[in-house]
């Protein structure tokens, strides 16, 4: 089984932005809000902040106490959408039970929509109107591409239906003319229609869900799902048990997550190429 190297593809994807980003006449602005303290929420924020910085995009701080209200954080964004050089805002998710989770996403201006979670961006992704790409999902793809396999007559699979992974992959292989098929952890005789899969791409957040049985020799398997057990992150995919049937792998830690941390940093690259012909 060969294991995917998500570090290394991410790398390759960041020294490339960080070049074109060195070529824009102004530098682009990035913000990731975030409310509360929450400790997982926090350390991903500084993450995402200490990457964007390396590749010479500013990160612009955004953390709003627990207790705001939506009307307030929503006005907050407001004033974020309309600053100069802003090339992408997000919202840390998840968001205090409080609050209007898709009133706060859809406050985003559609244009800085970096993670396609408001309404507008997400309809224009899936209209294909827009450059713009969920970035779990384009990390998927980016992956799948970096093993230069032809797909066009493998079996693929797209695990789980959800918001972020399952819908937009599963989109964006259509697009390029692929055969899929979706299925969640409820399907009828899942064991059986993974066994057949040459490509499984899984986002159902269910820890180590799918083991060495319930695929076929030589499959490539993309874990994108996370979920806590004992306190760690671990994915769909249960590492011991496929290791010796899977052909490819992607772990997790370390597999699609950097890959989607580049690909969100490509779609703000994306956004500052536009405002760039806006200037001239």
């Amino acid at each position: 089984m060969k294991i995917i190297d998500g570090k290394k593809i991410s790398e390759e994807i960041l020294a490339e932005i960080k070049k074109e980003t060195a070529q824009l006449s102004f530098q682009p602005i990035f913000t990731d809000v975030l409310v509360g303290d929450d400790l997982a929420s926090t350390q991903y924020v500084r993450k995402k902040a200490k990457t964007a910085e390396a590749v010479g995009i500013q990160f612009r701080d955004a953390h709003f106490p627990a207790e705001i209200t939506t009307e307030e954080l929503i006005r907050e964004i407001q004033v974020l959408n309309k600053i100069p050089n802003m090339c992408g805002i997000i919202v840390q998710l998840p968001l205090p039970e409080h609050l209007d989770r898709q009133k706060v996403l859809d406050s985003i201006d559609s244009e800085l929509d970096v993670d396609c979670l408001g309404k507008i961006a997400s309809q224009k992704f899936f209209n294909n109107e827009s450059g713009l790409g969920y970035p779990t999902a384009l990390a998927c793809l980016k992956i799948l591409d970096s093993l230069n396999l032809d797909l066009s007559n493998r079996k693929i699979v797209v695990l789980g239906q959800g918001t972020l992974v399952g819908r937009p992959v599963a989109h964006l292989l259509r697009s390029r003319g692929l055969s899929v098929e979706t299925a969640n952890s409820r399907t009828e005789n899942i064991s059986a229609l993974l066994r057949e899969a040459d490509v499984i791409i899984s986002g159902i957040g269910q820890g180590k869900f799918i083991d060495g049985t319930m695929i076929k020799k030589g499959a490539i398997i993309i874990d994108a799902g996370t979920s806590e057990e004992n306190g760690a992150v671990v994915g769909d995919v249960d590492f011991e048990s496929v290791q010796n049937v899977a052909g490819y792998l992607t772990p997790s830690p370390g597999g699609v997550g950097p890959v989607t941390v580049a690909m969100l940093l490509d779609n703000v690259l994306k956004v500052a190429k536009s405002k760039e012909k806006e200037y001239e």
